[in-house]
């Protein structure tokens, strides 16, 4: 390997696009998938207290959100950009749109630039089906999913490969949601039942996944909808202002979350005093505090989703294109010959001070025909 060879190796990051995502989904498989993003964040959930942790940095705005989503340990360190605006489905665009990076801690070279967009799906996906298989009834068949959007075939496949579950009760407000969801879904080996309203969906459900996406304080289950030994994955209220449960339903039960500070600004739980008890989910993944205790116990998962599920799902896929070879070596780092010499950069292809020289026009007009 010659020098500049060498130097591109230290400098290059790998890039993951949209498509090559899909590539690697396809290739491995959607069950693979999960169950290894799901094992990457049992994992980093099991050495909580290695990690530097903090509330997503959040920019609100009146039809939606952009948030920075950082986390560190001693060795890696990851941040995600996602947005999230329910009224872009009207313009073409997705509602949640997403790109992150992986670094190392010692250098802070940007090892993965990727996309997020389905990786986000894929490992809120996992985290919901962690969370049940510690709090949700161990016989538990039949979930309702309550909002047919985007996200609703990833939550479906992990309750169904992670957790057994055979049948889904569908209700969205929108039919056709529910004929997208029905139509993917065909071939899944779950049973699909098409319902007419959240309380025929909810009847007689072991699981019930609340995944709406409304920027509102909405109350999609109410007390007289929960029945015992229900475990609810309520993860459409992420930020504040946008709720899906009636605080009824929070008292009533066992309230479990990822990280506190934050869950209590953007979870369900934000229409609650701040000493409502609940538990962080990672005690109860290291045996710290009980999960489920009693089959006819309520318990509720608040999901808001949080940093370290991001770290674990980019490490998750920069091993799988590392060994698969997907992706695109980016020159995002400079490639200096001599690291202290960064204005040398410019003089590499005979760039050359004298810019009167280079450009015989005024500096206004370069600066405009730039524009």
């Amino acid at each position: 390997m010659d020098m500049t060879t060498a130097r591109r190796a230290r400098t290059a990051t790998r890039y993951l696009s949209a498509p090559a995502m899909v590539r690697l989904v396809q290739t491995l498989g959607i069950e693979a998938c999960l169950r290894g993003i799901a094992e990457h964040i049992r994992a980093d959930f099991g050495r909580w207290p290695d990690f530097d942790k903090s509330a997503r940095v959040a920019n609100h705005s009146r039809d939606g959100v952009i948030e920075l989503m950082p986390i560190a340990d001693k060795t890696l360190y990851s941040f995600k950009y996602v947005n999230g605006h329910p009224k872009n489905t009207r313009a073409g665009l997705p509602t949640v749109m997403a790109f992150g990076v992986l670094a190392e801690v010692d250098t802070g070279r940007p090892l993965l630039l990727s996309e997020l967009t389905l990786t986000t799906a894929l490992r809120t996906a996992a985290m919901s089906a962690v969370a049940a298989q510690a709090l949700a009834r161990p016989d538990s068949r039949v979930m309702a999913l309550i909002g047919n959007g985007a996200q609703a075939e990833f939550q479906a496949l992990a309750f169904h490969h992670l957790l057994g579950i055979r049948e889904l009760r569908l209700f969205d407000t929108d039919p056709a949601a529910t004929d997208k969801l029905m139509a993917n879904l065909r071939n899944s080996g779950l049973t699909l039942t098409r319902c007419t309203s959240t309380a025929e969906a909810v009847r007689g459900a072991d699981i019930v996944t609340t995944v709406t996406a409304d920027k509102t304080n909405a109350t999609i289950l109410t007390p007289a909808m929960i029945e015992p030994g229900m475990h609810l994955n309520a993860v459409g209220g992420d930020c504040p202002g946008k709720t899906e449960l009636h605080a009824d339903v929070l008292r009533a039960a066992r309230v479990f979350v990822e990280y506190e500070p934050q869950t209590r600004i953007e979870g369900d739980i934000q229409q609650l005093p701040a000493d409502f008890p609940v538990t962080e989910l990672w005690q109860v993944l290291t045996g710290q505090a009980a999960g489920r205790r009693a089959a006819s116990e309520v318990t509720i998962f608040d999901s808001v989703g949080f940093a370290l599920e991001d770290y674990a799902a980019l490490r998750f896929v920069y091993a799988a294109a590392e060994r698969l070879g997907l992706g695109d070596e980016l020159d995002l780092i400079p490639d200096l010959e001599d690291p202290k010499n960064l204005f040398g950069l410019l003089q590499q292809r005979g760039w050359i001070v004298n810019q009167a020289t280079a450009c015989p026009r005024t500096a206004p007009e370069c600066y405009a025909e730039s524009l």
